[in-house]
């Protein structure tokens, strides 16, 4: 009898292991996504933000994240814009806009219990999460201040 409530134990510390592991392992990218977002947002002018960069860390709020990825997304397009056109940096006026529309729609898509459709939707929406977050990291760069 005691050893199967100490093999029980055991299973459960590896599975209680095995979640921490995968939660870290997928937390940890985002995380860097988010303060990559950030930057990019403390490297514009007060008044061209649409939004505050301390807002982008609600993206950490499950199933609220869902539609606070779209408004981050608009927002952040319309701040880069008021932005470059401040600096006279030739760019689009809403950089990054469209990428971000389809990766949310593709995220949410993945939600979707078709068979089909969750793989597909699935892969598109991370390819297209990590060309965003690269291209938000570009306009940071561009938009960072130069060195005297």
């Amino acid at each position: 009898m005691k050893s199967n409530f100490l093999h029980g134990a055991g299973i459960m510390s590896i599975f209680v292991v095995g979640v921490v592991v995968a939660v870290i392992f997928l937390l940890v990218p985002i995380a860097f996504y988010i303060m990559s977002l950030q930057k990019a947002l403390n490297r514009c002018a007060p008044e061209n933000r649409a939004i505050q960069p301390a807002m982008v860390w609600l993206l950490l709020v499950p199933c609220f994240n869902v539609v606070w990825h779209f408004f981050v997304v608009l927002k952040m397009a319309r701040t880069l814009g008021a932005e470059f056109q401040k600096r006279g940096l030739a760019e689009s006026p809403a950089p990054g806009k469209t990428l971000g529309l389809i990766m949310c729609v593709l995220i949410c898509c993945a939600a979707i219990p078709i068979p089909f459709l969750r793989p597909l939707a699935g892969l598109g929406g991370l390819v297209c999460w990590i060309l965003y977050w690269v291209k938000i990291a570009g306009f940071s760069k561009k938009l960072e201040p130069e060195a005297e």
